[in-house]
This record gives C-alpha cells, structure tokens and sequence, in this order.
C-alpha cells in the first residue's frame, strides 16, 4: 500500500476541517426563506363571531368595516406564497373593542381556503370547516 506524502495527508485533512466548519468550498451561499407556520382549527372551536363572519362572507355582506373585503398582502409570509389579490382579509368583532380589534378571517381563492388569526397576523389556522 502506497501512503501519499505528509503535506497531502495535511492539505486533506485542512480540507476536511474547513469544510466541516465552513461547507465546501463550492457551496452557494443560503437564502432564507419565509417559514410558513399555519396550524389548523376546527370550525366548531372559532369563536362566535368568527362564525358570523363566515357567514357574512358566505352571503356576500354587508360587512361592518370599509376594510372588509379588501386585498390581504401577505406580508409577514406566513401564509403560502401566492400572486397579489389571492387573499382578502375580514373583520372578526371582538366584544368590548372599541377599534376593529385583533381578530381576522383571510380568505384564499380556493374553496374553503379561510385562515383565522386572533393575534393580527401573527399566526394563522386554517379552518377546518368539516369538524
């Protein structure tokens, strides 16, 4: 068996290190992606109001804020990734606020596709409308 001289022994072994520490050499640099956490809620756990909002949406209005209705942009990316007017955000009431609270339902353009957030883009669930 033909052993390699030291300094290769050395070179590959620097090699190895560095890539260990530091990846390969030939490695394209990482780009973060958005990180997508949606959990799921049955429909019967929303709360009320979440209920009449789906209802309203169901129906087509009235709705009680201007801003029902209106294109959600999706900016936190927590959400799938989708083309720009693919959700719309509603108001969910929320008893006792003065303002139009916390609380949403965004809707996607699939069927059934209604997200709930009760921390205002925070975190999303997706309603599972069949429990």
């Amino acid at each position: 068996m033909r052993i390699p001289p030291r300094f290769t022994l050395l070179g590959a072994a620097t090699a190895l290190l560095a890539a260990l520490f530091t990846g390969p050499a030939t490695a394209a640099p990482t780009v973060p992606t958005a990180i997508t956490a949606v959990g799921d809620i049955c429909y019967s756990r929303l709360p009320s109001q979440a209920h009449d909002t789906l209802d309203l949406i169901e129906t087509g209005g009235p709705y009680p804020f201007p801003q029902d209705g209106t294109v959600f942009q999706n900016r936190e990316g927590i959400l799938p990734s989708r083309t720009t007017g693919y959700y719309r955000e509603y108001t969910v009431i929320t008893p006792g606020s003065d303002t139009r609270g916390a609380r949403r339902i965004v809707t996607g353009d699939a069927t059934r596709e209604d997200y709930y957030t009760a921390d205002h883009y925070a975190s999303f669930d997706l309603v599972d409308h069949h429990c």
